[in-house]
C-alpha cells in the first residue's frame, strides 16, 4: 500500500517538470523570433521580367509585372539579401522594414513597418541570389552561418511573408542538407520541410541560434502550395555571391573548357573503368584551355589540386573558385596511365537571356521595335565571343510583351548593326535615327542572329 501511495504521489507531480521545460522552451522561440524578425524585410519590385518558355510563343519576350517577396538585412549597412527571380528586371524597388511590436487589446501585433527605395546592386541568375542597398543605416544584421555545418534533423526556422502575410514564422527540420536537383547541377540546396510558400521567396532559413543557415528560394508542390519540400540556397554559397556582388556588381566564375559528367555504374561498366563513381571528361571545347593542355574526352579526373573529384557538382564548384588566370593541377587518369595536367581557369561567359536584367524601361525600351536594348560594347561584347562586327552595335536584351507585332520579330540575342543603312554604335544613335522617321516609314535593320546577318523589315508604327 505504501508503494502504491508512493507512485500516486509521484505521477502526480512528475508533469510539472515537462511543463517548465515546455515553457522555457516556447521562450526560447520567442526570443529567437523577435531576433529574427527585426531583420527581416518585405520586397515590392515592379518592373518587367522575361516571359519563360511555357509563357509564350517565343523565348525572350518581356512583360510588364509585379513581384513580391522576402528579404533579410546582413549588413547594418544596409544591406539585404533577397531572391534573383523576386527583383529581376524592375525598375523599382521597395523594402519594408518592420515596425517594433507594439501592445493591442489582450495581444502584440507589429506596428507598420517603414518603406524605403531600394537599390539594386546586383543579381546572380544562377543561385538566384540578389544584393539590395538601402540608404538605411545601424539596421539590425542577421550573421551567415557556416552552411557545411548543416546536418539532417536540424531544427530551423522559415521567415518572410508567405502569401503577402507579413512577418510569419514556420518551423521543421533539414531533410536533406546538400541536395541536387539534378545529377550533374554545380547548384545545390538545403532540403527542409519547415513550411515554404510564395513570398518566402528571399526570406531566411535560420537555425536555433537566429544564424542564416539559407535563403528560401522555392518548392516542389503539385497543389501551389507548402508540401514540405522546400529549399533554400545555402549560406556559404551566399557568402560567395554577395562578396562578387559587393565588389562588381556581378558574379565572376571560371571555366576551363571542358564539360564535366558524373560516373555512373552503367557509363563504367561500358567504359570498363575501374571505378563507378568520379568524373569522367565528357567535351574539350574547341580552343578552350583544356584543349590546349591536351585534355581528352574519357580523360577520368581523380583530383583536382590535390582534392579527390567525386562528382561533377563537386569538380564545377571547385572550378568556379579559383581567380580568373589562376592555374590549377588536375590527376588524370588515361587509360592505365596518371597524368598531372596543369590547366589556367578563364572567366566563364553566359548566354544572351541572362542579361535581360540589364535592361530598364526609362534607358533601354525602344517601342517602336518592341524590344529592350543595350550598348554592345565593353565587358558585354566580350562575354559573347566573336561577333561579324568588330565595333558597334546594340543588342537586344528581351522583346517586349506589348510591341508591334511583327512577321520576323527581333529575339533576345540580335545584335542590331544598321538601321536603314546607317550604322548604330549606341541604343541613343539608335534613338536618334528613329526619332527622324515618321509613322508608316520602311525600316529595314540589320541584324546578327546565331552567328549569320539578316535583314528584319517592317512599316515604323
Amino acid at each position: 500500500m505504501v508503494l502504491l501511495l508512493a507512485a500516486a504521489t509521484a505521477a502526480q507531480e512528475r508533469p510539472a517538470a515537462p511543463a517548465g521545460q515546455l515553457a522555457a522552451l516556447s521562450g526560447s522561440f520567442q526570443q529567437l523570433s523577435r531576433k529574427v524578425h527585426a531583420s527581416v524585410v518585405k520586397v515590392m519590385a515592379v518592373g518587367y521580367r522575361q516571359l519563360e518558355p511555357e509563357e509564350g510563343e517565343e523565348p525572350g519576350v518581356a512583360a510588364r509585372q509585379q513581384s513580391s517577396g522576402s528579404g533579410v538585412v546582413i549588413d547594418a549597412a544596409g544591406y539585404i539579401v533577397t531572391n534573383a527571380h523576386v527583383v529581376i528586371g524592375a525598375q523599382r524597388v521597395q523594402v519594408t522594414l518592420p515596425g517594433a511590436a507594439e501592445a493591442a487589446v489582450g495581444q502584440r501585433r507589429a506596428a507598420a513597418g517603414r518603406i524605403v527605395r531600394a537599390e539594386l546592386v546586383g543579381l546572380d541568375l544562377e543561385t538566384d541570389v540578389a544584393l539590395l542597398k538601402v540608404s538605411e543605416r545601424d539596421l539590425p544584421a542577421l550573421k551567415l552561418a557556416d552552411s557545411d555545418e548543416v546536418e539532417q534533423g536540424q531544427i530551423v526556422l522559415a521567415f518572410g511573408s508567405p502569401m503577402g502575410l507579413d512577418n510569419s514564422m514556420t518551423m521543421g527540420v533539414v531533410s536533406a542538407p546538400a541536395r541536387q536537383l539534378k545529377p550533374d547541377d554545380p547548384m545545390v540546396y538545403i532540403q527542409t520541410d519547415a513550411p515554404i510558400n510564395p513570398g518566402n521567396s528571399g526570406g531566411p532559413l535560420v537555425d536555433t541560434s537566429g544564424n542564416v543557415v539559407g535563403i528560401n528560394t522555392l518548392i516542389l508542390t503539385q497543389s501551389g502550395g507548402s508540401e514540405g519540400i522546400g529549399f533554400a540556397v545555402p549560406s556559404n554559397i551566399v557568402s560567395n555571391v554577395v562578396e562578387h556582388l559587393r565588389r562588381s556588381g556581378r558574379v565572376v566564375r571560371g571555366e576551363i573548357g571542358v564539360v564535366a559528367q558524373t560516373i555512373t555504374p552503367a557509363l563504367a561498366s561500358g567504359w570498363r573503368l575501374r571505378q563507378e563513381w568520379g568524373v569522367v571528361i565528357g567535351d574539350v571545347e574547341p580552343g578552350g584551355e583544356g584543349e590546349k593542355v591536351g585534355l581528352l574526352v574519357g580523360d577520368v579526373v581523380l583530383t583536382l589540386n590535390g582534392k579527390p573529384m567525386e562528382n561533377a557538382r563537386q569538380f564545377n564548384v571547385n572550378v568556379y573558385r579559383p581567380a580568373i588566370g589562376e592555374t590549377i593541377t588536375l590527376g588524370v587518369l588515361r587509360g592505365q596511365s596518371k597524368l598531372q595536367v596543369a590547366v589556367k581557369v578563364t572567366e566563364r561567359h553566359d548566354e544572351a537571356s541572362t542579361f535581360a536584367e540589364l535592361a530598364s524601361r526609362e534607358e533601354n525600351l525602344i517601342p517602336e521595335f518592341g524590344a529592350f536594348a543595350v550598348d554592345f560594347s565593353g565587358p558585354l561584347r566580350a562575354q559573347f565571343g566573336p561577333a561579324r562586327r568588330d565595333k558597334g552595335g546594340v543588342l537586344v536584351a528581351a522583346r517586349h510583351a506589348d510591341g508591334p507585332l511583327l512577321e520576323d520579330s527581333f529575339k533576345a540575342g540580335d545584335v542590331i548593326y544598321a538601321v536603314n543603312r546607317a550604322p548604330v554604335r549606341s541604343v541613343a544613335e539608335m534613338r536618334a535615327l528613329i526619332r527622324k522617321m515618321k509613322p508608316g516609314e520602311g525600316v529595314a535593320v540589320q541584324v546578327e542572329r546565331a552567328g549569320k546577318l539578316r535583314f528584319i523589315s517592317f512599316e515604323l508604327p
